[in-house]
C-alpha cells in the first residue's frame, strides 16, 4: 500500500500462482515508488500476472516488452519522459532472472554502462518459471529443474549477478526480499533518487518451481537470508558496500530442507553448498565498509 493514502497501485484479481514471490515485491516496490511510475515488463512470469491486453492489474502505466529489451525499453521512456518534461516520474524495468541474468543482460549492461536514469529490478525465482522450471544462469548449485532433474542436478554455481552490476560502478546496487519489507521500501527509495541507473536484486520464492507449500514464501525469504545464502546489501558507486542486516547465521539445512527442489542432495553435497555458502560471507565481511553489527 502507497504510504499516506488507501489506495492500492497492484489490485487483487492478478493471475500470479498462491504465495508468488514476485508478487509480493511488486506491491512492495510500488507502495515506496508511488503513482508517479512507470513499469516496463519483458516476457515472463508478470507478463502473465498481470492480465491479458486490455486489462492490467497495475494500476499505474505499464508497458510490456520482448525478452531481452527491458533495460532499453526502460532507457527510451526515460528519454521520452524527459524530453516532455516528466522528468519526476519513475521508471521501473521489473524482470526475471531469465531476462536479467541470461536474455537481457546485454541490454542491461548497456544502459548501465552509459549510466541511464532507471531502476532496474530483477525478482529472481531461480529458473525459467513462466515457461516449464527451465535452469537459468540463477539457478543454485545442487537444484533439480526440468532441464537439470535428479541424477543431472546444477553442478555450476549461481551467477553472481550483484558483482557483474557493481563492476559497471553504477550509483546504486542492492539487494532485498519480501521477509523484510522496511529494508526492501527503503532501498527502492534509494533508487529512486539516484541520479543514475539503480539495480536492485530481490529474492522471490517461487512455490511451484522450488517445491515448497505457498504459505512459506515469506519463511523461505527470511531463511535465505538468516543462512547467509542471500546476504542484505548495498553498494554504492560500485565500491561502498554496506550490509544492511545481521543474518543470524543459521546452518543451510533450514533453507534447503524447506524445498523439494534440493531433496536429492547428499550430505556430501549439502555440506558442499554450506562450506561454499561460508566462504562467501566471509569474503563479503572483508569487503564491507560498514555494517550494522
Amino acid at each position: 500500500m502507497r504510504e499516506g493514502t488507501e489506495r492500492e497501485l497492484f489490485s487483487g484479481g492478478h493471475l500470479a500462482c498462491q504465495g508468488c514471490g514476485a508478487a509480493i515485491a511488486m506491491r512492495l516496490a510500488l507502495s515506496a515508488l508511488g503513482e508517479n511510475t512507470v513499469v516496463v515488463i519483458p516476457a515472463s512470469c508478470f507478463s502473465v500476472i498481470c492480465g491479458p491486453y486490455p486489462y492490467s492489474a497495475l494500476r499505474v502505466p505499464v508497458y510490456h516488452t520482448a525478452f531481452e529489451t527491458a533495460a532499453a525499453t526502460a532507457t527510451g521512456l526515460r528519454a521520452g519522459l524527459d524530453a516532455t518534461g516528466r522528468k519526476d516520474a519513475h521508471v521501473l524495468a521489473f524482470a526475471g532472472d531469465g531476462g536479467t541474468f541470461d536474455i537481457g543482460l546485454q541490454a542491461l549492461s548497456g544502459a548501465a554502462e552509459r549510466n541511464e536514469r532507471i531502476i532496474y529490478a530483477c525478482y529472481d525465482n531461480e529458473a525459467y518459471m513462466n515457461t516449464g522450471i527451465q535452469r537459468s544462469s540463477a539457478t543454485p548449485w545442487g537444484a533439480w529443474t526440468t532441464t537439470t532433474p535428479v541424477g543431472r542436478l546444477k553442478k555450476r554455481p549461481k551467477k553472481d549477478i550483484v558483482k557483474i552490476m557493481a563492476g559497471h560502478r553504477i550509483p546504486y546496487v542492492a539487494t532485498a526480499t519480501p521477509a523484510f519489507p522496511d529494508d526492501f521500501r527503503e532501498k527502492f527509495r534509494k533508487a529512486a533518487e539516484t541520479e543514475g541507473t539503480a539495480f536492485i536484486h530481490i529474492l522471490s520464492p517461487c512455490p511451484p518451481g522450488w517445491k515448497f507449500p505457498s504459505n512459506e514464501t515469506i519463511r523461505l525469504s527470511r531463511l535465505a537470508v538468516e543462512t547467509r545464502v542471500f546476504p542484505l546489501l548495498e553498494i554504492f558507486d560500485g565500491e561502498e558496500v554496506h550490509i544492511t542486516y545481521e543474518p543470524k547465521g543459521l546452518d543451510v539445512t533450514e533453507y534447503l530442507s524447506r524445498q523439494g527442489r534440493f531433496s536429492a542432495l547428499t550430505e556430501e553435497e549439502v555440506d558442499h553448498i554450506r562450506k561454499s555458502v561460508e566462504k562467501s560471507w566471509k569474503s563479503l565481511l572483508t569487503e564491507a565498509l560498514w555494517h550494522g553489527f
